[in-house]
């Protein structure tokens, strides 16, 4: 398990820029597992992106406080919602719910792949960050969801991210909105791929810890009961613990 940290170690660019902050952040995961050989959802990054330009990445972004503030039906797995809480300055369960609806919401904005249930709430849609998701007729569904890995990006970096990356089966999609995808759109190509064809995509260092995160953890059964690699640099060197 540590020669994952080597290898980000030994892979990390340039940290010369002043230092910022992470921001929190959430990627999803979608792994279908219908066939043979377990696949997973990656998107193509548009090339005239400053960040990432032309990277295969799981859907994802920034937490937004619109995911603090919405109301869901479920309330997460007690031991994931633990794991969430781990190691941060204020742990609470509105924090780890904003943080897996972060996922869900990203994921819809990125892929157009709903994951929910259908609404029983006819109350008017305020405009925001989850409008377009509510106006399908859907809730979000965070009972399917589990919480696989979290990494933040090393000092030095323009932009840092203190990522929870998070799967679901593809049978948990419940909708899904076309022509999301365009050459224009933030993610210019969707790609279904076997774990060890997706690592020979050109991917962030992460994402290709996270594959191998997730292909040991499906495994094992991808049980919430299973401990969560945390990622982060000390003292130049990558280190992995567990949540």
């Amino acid at each position: 398990m540590n020669d994952y940290a080597e290898f980000l170690t030994s892979v990390e660019r340039d940290q010369t820029s002043p230092n910022v902050p992470p921001k929190d952040a959430a990627t999803l995961i979608l792994i279908d597992r219908s066939g043979p050989v377990p696949q997973v959802l990656l998107g193509r990054r548009h090339d005239g992106h400053k960040f990432m330009p032309g990277k295969f990445v799981f859907p994802g972004g920034r937490v937004e406080p619109a995911d603090r503030q919405l109301a869901v039906r479920a309330a997460l797995d007690p031991q994931m919602e633990l794991q969430l809480t781990r190691r941060v300055k204020h742990p609470t369960s509105l924090f780890a719910r904003a943080l897996t609806l972060a996922a869900v919401r990203e994921t819809f904005e990125e892929t157009g792949l709903l994951l929910g249930v259908k609404s029983t709430d006819n109350t008017e849609i305020a405009d925001g960050p989850w409008a377009d998701f509510l106006r399908t007729g859907f809730q979000p569904d965070l009972t399917a969801i589990h919480f696989i890995g979290r990494a933040i990006t090393p000092p030095g970096r323009p932009r840092r991210f203190d990522t929870r990356f998070f799967t679901a089966d593809a049978k948990a999609i419940a909708h899904r909105v076309d022509d999301i995808i365009s050459p224009d759109s933030e993610l210019v190509e969707l790609v279904w791929l076997p774990i060890d064809d997706a690592k020979r995509r050109d991917l962030p260092a992460i994402t290709t810890v996270m594959l191998e995160e997730l292909k040991e953890r499906v495994a094992a059964g991808l049980g919430h009961e299973l401990p969560v690699p945390f990622y982060r640099m000390l003292h130049k060197r990558f280190t992995r613990v567990l949540l």
